[in-house]
């Protein structure tokens, strides 16, 4: 009976499996690919003044899309709040998830999410106009916080305050404009969330100098790209994927020049990741140059930093953690071989 009952678990989760496993032939058969975004975080993932997405998680979208299908614009942008996005991600109403999102163990191994590796190292912060008089996170005791719900930074500030014997007033908000029209309407005299977020937020006030980020960090926040449980062919292509930005940041490979630098040389490693030397693309169910027409379509990971969020942005971020390795971050990519 329990060999029967053995057999039969194990043959259903084969089925299961199979049914999940079709992510690449989807996307594939339908010539474009569902990415799942935040609803508008300038920098990060937003339309321009022509409707057309832009940012730094929309080019981990066109990366992967141009991997897969030769052309980096074959994307659906799919707007979720942070309530939504997993959701949508797990009805397969999104192909793959790049939103501003922090891999914890819950959203792996509970809402069955297989997070990509980090592609922006992060942690949560506090902003403030500067007529309130606060310089310090410590002195704001009793205020009202304006925090997106379903989030990891909702937790992160209840353990903040906790830890620290403070009370605050939550102000639950579901989009990012919906926090910055409370905030400067005076509905919450702070706003948290990653510190990124602040960041954008901020550039897009009219007068940015009036308010300021204070100077605590409270948590770590890994944020990474997602897909689904049960398809590790479609979570092999978009680590990769992310992989090969980051790796061709450290070899000096462009979008400028890596058409030429295709062409094979003397550097193994470069020769790999663009396919004149074997065939890796063949292990994740695509052709050589894979990694090629993702870097041509948005360039290397440094390319897509300082276009969207890096110093010469409204932004103005530094790279800090998320500079290469060998630049005194912790960006790191596993090699190609």
């Amino acid at each position: 009976m329990k060999k029967t009952l053995l057999a039969a678990t194990v043959a259903m989760t084969a089925i299961a499996g199979t049914a999940q496993a079709a992510t690449l032939e989807d996307v594939i058969a339908r010539d474009e690919m569902n990415c799942v975004v935040t609803t508008g975080l300038v920098g990060f993932a937003a339309p321009d003044a022509d409707g057309q997405w832009q940012g730094f998680d929309v080019d981990f979208c066109r990366a992967v899309a141009a991997a897969v299908l030769g052309d980096g614009s074959k994307v659906k942008f799919v707007p979720s709040t942070g309530k939504t996005r997993f959701t949508l991600l797990n009805s397969g109403e999104g192909d793959i998830l790049f939103r501003n999102t922090t891999e914890t163990m819950s959203r792996d191994a509970d809402l069955k999410l297989s997070f990509l590796p980090v592609n922006y190292y992060d942690g949560q912060g506090f902003m403030v106009a500067k007529e309130l008089g606060v310089s310090s996170a410590t002195e704001l005791d009793g205020a009202s916080v304006c925090i997106q719900t379903g989030t990891t930074t909702e937790l992160n500030l209840a353990d903040y305050f906790r830890t620290n014997g403070m009370s605050y007033e939550p102000v639950p908000i579901e989009t990012n404009e919906e926090a910055k029209t409370n905030y400067l309407a005076g509905r919450c005299d702070v706003y948290t969330t990653d510190a990124s977020g602040l960041a954008a937020t901020r550039a897009a006030f009219e007068a940015p100098d009036d308010h300021m980020v204070l100077p605590e960090i409270i948590s770590k926040e890994p944020l990474a790209g997602a897909v689904r449980h049960g398809d590790d062919q479609w979570f092999d292509v978009a680590k990769w994927t992310v992989l090969a930005l980051i790796a061709a940041e450290e070899m000096g490979i462009t979008a400028a020049n890596v058409e030429e630098m295709s062409a094979g040389g003397d550097n193994p490693n470069i020769n790999r990741l663009l396919g004149s030397e074997g065939d890796f693309g063949a292990m994740i169910g695509l052709d050589k140059e894979w990694a090629k027409r993702a870097i041509a379509a948005v360039g290397n990971y440094g390319e897509i930093f300082d276009r969207h969020i890096g110093p010469d942005t409204a932004l103005g971020i530094q790279r800090g953690l998320n500079a290469q390795w060998s630049d005194g971050g912790i960006l790191y990519a596993a090699p190609i071989r």
